[in-house]
């Protein structure tokens, strides 16, 4: 149909992007078509979103011209980068300026900008509750998120920040879920404390994306953290409990541990995970359930998310 306003989705073969695909194509109400920038077409996902519907296009968020050629006649865009193919704030700060550059260019009417917080706002440099990382930042893949805000911000283009949370399906593709002991007995290991930590369906990424999409006079010019829920690292241990009819313990893995673990990003968890427990109620605050849940009625919670994927865990 050639009166829907076209969406063009960067990352639309990772979670974020590849659940506000299909929650376009899913939508009864056919007000949007949806345009799946990916840098391979011929991977099974993008073939698998062609099957579905999408019109899939190659782009890379490092080269501007390409993002000019998949924006255009773009209604919406919405950008994501990708910090854990390459570790660099500095490089993920520049595809966010190239990509909202190359919105303004076409003149594209919303786009939402996936973001997460600069903690040196809170945590400044030169506080040593918590190390710093290459000489500059303290949560690398958050800080130049944050920073690189101020590309959309200032690009002309009417813009919505989306801040996600935790995505519960790192517990599947992360190996982050509960694991067996020297005992054989399983525990779920994070640095949270007894803190909250709001987590939510990668796939409900999308569709909250969608709604906004759908709402631009409530949406635009504002910043929206999106939650399906906040939850202890204790109750999530009680729901994989509950989920595999199985004891799982909860350890509380003290920050400092983490960070020296060994794996890439370490530190940059580490130093997250204390950030999101030492900031609880900001944190938690800007990532409303009950907005979450108003956007996307079909929301869950993290005991309906793990009744629908235990299958995909080997625990």
């Amino acid at each position: 149909m050639s009166n829907q306003k076209v969406i063009t989705v960067v990352g639309a073969t990772g979670a974020q992007g590849g659940g506000l695909v299909r929650a376009i194509l899913n939508d009864p109400s056919g007000e949007f078509s949806v345009r799946a920038v990916t840098r391979n077409s011929g991977s099974d996902k993008a073939k698998a979103l062609a099957k579905l519907g999408a019109n899939v296009v190659e782009a890379d968020v490092s080269n501007k011209a390409s993002l000019l050629h998949a924006f255009e006649d773009s209604y919406g865009i919405f950008c994501v980068t990708f910090f854990w193919e390459h570790y660099s704030p500095e490089k993920e700060m520049q595809n966010a300026k190239n990509m909202a550059e190359a919105a303004a260019e076409v003149g594209a009417k919303h786009v939402i900008w996936s973001t997460l917080e600069d903690t040196r706002k809170w945590v400044p440099l030169d506080d040593d509750r918590m190390p710093t990382l290459h000489g500059k930042y303290k949560v690398p893949h958050f800080d130049g998120k944050g920073e690189a805000d101020a590309y959309f911000v200032n690009s002309g283009v009417p813009y919505t920040l989306l801040l996600a949370s935790f995505y519960w399906d790192n517990f599947i593709h992360f190996g982050m879920g509960p694991q067996k002991d020297e005992s054989g007995k399983l525990a779920l290991n994070l640095p949270m404390g007894d803190k909250k930590l709001p987590g939510i369906a990668a796939e409900d990424i999308g569709k909250c994306a969608l709604a906004i999409f759908k709402d631009p006079v409530t949406y635009q010019g504002k910043t929206v953290g999106i939650s399906g829920e906040h939850l202890t690292g204790q109750e999530m241990a009680d729901s994989f409990a509950k989920a595999f009819n199985t004891e799982v313990a909860y350890n509380a893995v003290p920050f400092d541990i983490y960070r020296g673990l060994g794996f890439p990003g370490a530190d940059d968890l580490g130093n997250m995970f204390q950030f999101k427990h030492d900031f609880q109620e900001d944190f938690c605050g800007v990532r409303s359930v009950a907005n979450s849940k108003a956007m996307n009625p079909e929301l869950q919670s993290f005991d309906q998310w793990l009744a629908k994927h235990k299958e995909q865990m080997d625990l």
